[in-house]
């Protein structure tokens, strides 16, 4: 167990953070538009019927 808690953990946690900050350092190189962070606003696409009754109501409206 001395071996795993001296040597292996560390490392493990070492290379942990060291492809955490290869990840977050890759935005560097990305394109600006690609970096930036994703939109949050509504772009007014919607997945619902025009009567805006979910889709899976009609199903239970024929019973």
């Amino acid at each position: 167990m001395a071996i795993i808690r001296q040597y292996i953990a560390p490392l493990l946690a070492i290379l942990v953070f060291t492809l955490a900050l290869v990840a977050v350092s890759a935005r560097i190189f990305l394109p600006s538009d690609m970096a930036a962070p994703a939109p949050i606003e509504e772009v007014g696409v919607s997945l619902l019927p025009g009567n805006g009754e979910l889709p899976f109501t009609q199903l239970f409206a024929q019973s």
